[in-house]
């Protein structure tokens, strides 16, 4: 019956299991991805020697920029594989591969070993774990959108990024104790390689299970299942749809590296604050964006998502840059988690809005690749590159709140996006989808 307590709960409950089992590859991935950032200056010793601090941090962060780059090509080859086959499948092939990068980062030699084979077996393993997470984030946000109510769409797909956060949120904790019963010499010797370790002994489980995960009756309940080459027509078909959703998804991918990856490398080598400071920043971070994005998804779903994704666009690009000149004008503990948390509440309410957005505007029948797609090329060409482009620009400038010029350009995607798509609507224009 409709009305029976006990069949509301435990539709609630598979719900909630639905939940936990698809977004567990999300928490690997932002796990290895956030250690990459946080020991960027450790492996760049590592696996990168070049007596120059800065070449050494742009060339691992070029590696980690490099692998983005593949995220495109997985998002074309496996979305179109996840829209074909189904869900649940393709979610557990992306994890395989995604895994088999974690395991050779970890693993590597360093160059003093086996010399010039060490940065190129890093760079396979980011290559790895590019093409999968080209489509680990669309297959599980369509994933959770498919599962969800229709009026209650965006809170659900908001846990897709909240699970990245628990993942940012475990990395601190690990690389806080570290600091603790390490010494710096210690964590630079064999200390960073602890956390791409236990990302190891983690992987069993996840598989375990992402197993038990049941196909969404949305993919379940079609009557036609396209082939690939009519995948990849159907997303050309709609490139207008794949660059706006590129432009749209633009804002939160390079706030989310901004204030995630690349904030310990800015609050230690930039700030020059201490390894704890810039933990505990990115741990309090990760709990406000963790708050923030159900918070977005469910605003969105009570007034609209226009009004969210405009109102957070616009307050990025006019303070972005004050609140970092203040911060590097004279640099505290106080005022980086400050700056640093005014960031998390823009991505966590725009990417709450944003995801259900792009979700809603690809047609049905593609909804995996188109959104994988539009979401990887924002990933690839803005997003990772964030570390690097930042490093770039305090280099060129010597302006250290220079920064800012980078994420103040995404908000500007995210307002062009965002008008485009909503044409003075009050909701997203949808495609008409076959089903």
């Amino acid at each position: 019956m409709a009305g029976d307590p006990g069949a509301v709960e435990a539709t609630l409950k598979s719900r909630i299991g639905a939940i936990l089992r698809s977004t567990s590859g999300n928490f690997l991935e932002m796990f290895d991805f956030f250690l990459f950032g946080f020991y960027a200056s450790y492996i760049s010793r590592a696996f990168f020697p070049s007596g120059n601090e800065t070449t050494e941090l742009m060339l691992t962060f070029g590696t980690f920029w490099l692998g983005a780059l593949m995220r495109p090509l997985g998002a074309i080859v496996l979305g179109a594989y996840i829209d074909r086959i189904g869900r649940r499948k393709g979610l557990i092939i992306t994890l395989a591969i995604m895994a088999s990068g974690t395991v050779l980062i970890a693993f590597c030699p360093s160059y003093d070993t086996i010399g010039v084979a060490a940065p190129l077996i890093v760079l396979v393993g980011r290559l790895l774990q590019g093409f999968s997470a080209g489509v680990e984030i669309g297959g599980v946000s369509i994933y959770l959108f498919e599962i969800a109510t229709p009026q209650r769409r965006g809170f659900y797909t908001a846990f897709q990024s909240a699970s990245q956060q628990v993942a940012i949120m475990f990395a601190a904790l690990i690389g806080y104790g570290l600091n603790a019963v390490l010494t710096k010499q210690q964590i630079g010797d064999f200390g960073w390689r602890i956390p791409f370790f236990i990302g190891c002994l983690i992987v069993p489980f996840i598989f375990f299970i992402r197993r038990s995960l049941q196909e969404t009756q949305a993919f379940a309940k079609r009557t036609h299942h396209p082939g690939t080459r009519e995948i990849l027509a159907t997303v050309a078909a709609n490139w207008r749809i794949v660059l706006l959703g590129m432009m749209l998804s633009t804002m939160t991918t390079v706030t989310f590296y901004m204030i995630t990856v690349y904030t310990p490398t800015f609050g230690k080598t930039v700030l020059k604050l201490t390894e704890t400071d810039s933990l505990i920043v990115t741990l309090c971070v990760a709990i406000t964006n963790f708050i923030w994005l159900p918070v977005g998804g469910a605003l969105s779903d009570a007034i609209g998502r226009k009004p969210v994704l405009l109102t957070i666009s616009t307050l990025s690009l006019l303070t972005t840059y004050p609140a970092l000149h203040w911060l590097v004008a004279d640099p505290t503990f106080g005022k980086m988690l400050a700056v640093e948390l005014w960031f998390s509440f823009f991505f966590g309410v725009y990417n709450g809005a944003m995801v259900v957005s792009l979700s809603e505007v690809v047609p049905a029948h593609v909804r995996a690749s188109g959104f994988s797609l539009a979401y990887s090329l924002a990933t690839a060409l803005f997003g990772t590159a964030t570390p690097m482009v930042s490093t770039f620009l305090i280099e060129k400038t010597g302006d250290r709140a220079s920064p800012s010029y980078w994420l103040m350009a995404a908000a500007a995607c995210g307002i062009v996006a965002t008008l485009s798509l909503f044409r003075g609507q009050s909701q997203v224009e949808r495609i008409p989808a076959r089903a």
